[in-house]
């Protein structure tokens, strides 16, 4: 019952969201039959945005509850503790010295380097928070914002070398946005994410036996080292690609796990492919409202994900507080 909600609300959301837009396809165009700019804007630009929205907003909420089952904490997100800026850099890199050493950049070069950056990120974050299988919360918080300042900085130092083209794709990165996206980006994207949260899922017991602690997860027959390197590579893969493609939108990796299990508990079970489910629904509303409130300029995403996550996560170190 909840997935069918879930999925029954994604569909709507998915629907109204090709609707809008400067050019208005209404329900009696569907009927009667688009005409050739119709069809342009709804094949070429609606279509592929709608699905690489979806494809995002489920990877990252994937890759929240991935995270959140190696650190055993409802509070490690990929932008919190420094993943997706890192991602960022990684990418920003490519654009910035890969345009001065061979002229030009592909996105599979950058979702390489997000890539890379991104699981060298969730390494340090895990040996720095890390002790005899238990997180120190404060720990991991202040080890993300450390890690959040040198990739700030490291790619202020890339944007002061950069051309006024890189700068424009660079603060693209940045701020986050769904723009640019194509059937190519979709199928790449698409590809990789889908395999990667696939895996996630066969991984669901084993994930359930890890909340309960290093040791109890062995004495269940789980290989304990192979399984949190695993985990640390799928949700680094999962956030490199997203940034790669759209740049850094944070919170989606903390809000849609955190209601999940506040509706239905902790099993991964069902947390990994509802979660999936609401973050790919939270990102198409989101960008719905990204492009329609300051219509016809556009919000950037990762600003509006920023606006909203926020006061989340105030208020859930505010619950924690008060326990």
């Amino acid at each position: 019952m909840p997935f069918t909600l879930l999925a029954a609300a994604l569909l709507t959301a998915m629907f109204l969201s090709l609707q809008s837009g400067s050019l208005a396809i209404g329900i009696s165009d569907w009927w009667q039959g688009l005409n050739a700019q119709q069809s342009l804007v709804l094949w070429e630009i609606r279509l592929p945005r709608l699905l690489m929205t979806a494809l995002v907003g489920a990877g990252l909420a994937v890759s929240g509850v991935a995270l959140q089952a190696l650190f055993r904490n409802p509070l490690a997100e990929p932008g919190l503790i420094g993943v997706s800026s890192s991602a960022a850099l990684g990418a920003v890199m490519v654009i910035v010295l890969g345009g001065l050493l061979w002229g030009s950049v592909s996105g599979w070069q950058m979702s390489l380097a997000a890539f890379v950056a991104a699981a060298i990120a969730t390494l340090l974050i895990y040996l720095i928070a890390t002790r005899n299988g238990h997180t120190d919360v404060a720990l991991m918080l202040l080890a993300g914002v450390a890690l959040n300042a040198v990739a700030g900085a490291l790619t202020g130092l890339l944007i002061t070398i950069s051309t006024d083209a890189q700068l424009r794709s660079v603060m693209f990165w940045m701020m986050g946005s769904f723009s640019a996206a194509s059937w190519t980006a979709v199928l790449w994207l698409g590809g990789a994410a889908l395999l990667v949260m696939a895996r996630l899922v066969w991984l669901r017991r084993s994930m359930n036996a890890l909340l309960l602690g290093e040791a109890a997860c062995l004495q269940m027959g789980y290989a304990v080292q192979p399984l949190k390197w695993q985990i640390m590579g799928l949700s680094a893969l999962l956030v490199g690609s997203a940034v790669a493609w759209v740049g850094v939108i944070g919170f989606v990796g903390l809000m849609v796990p955190h209601m999940v299990r506040l509706w239905l508990g902790p099993d991964h079970r069902q947390l990994i492919p509802l979660s999936a489910l609401g973050g790919a629904l939270l990102l198409v509303l989101a960008d719905w409202l990204a492009r329609s409130w300051m219509a016809p300029a556009e919000l950037p995403i990762g600003l509006l994900m920023a606006l909203i996550g926020g006061p989340f996560f105030l208020s859930l170190l505010l619950k924690r507080r008060g326990a």
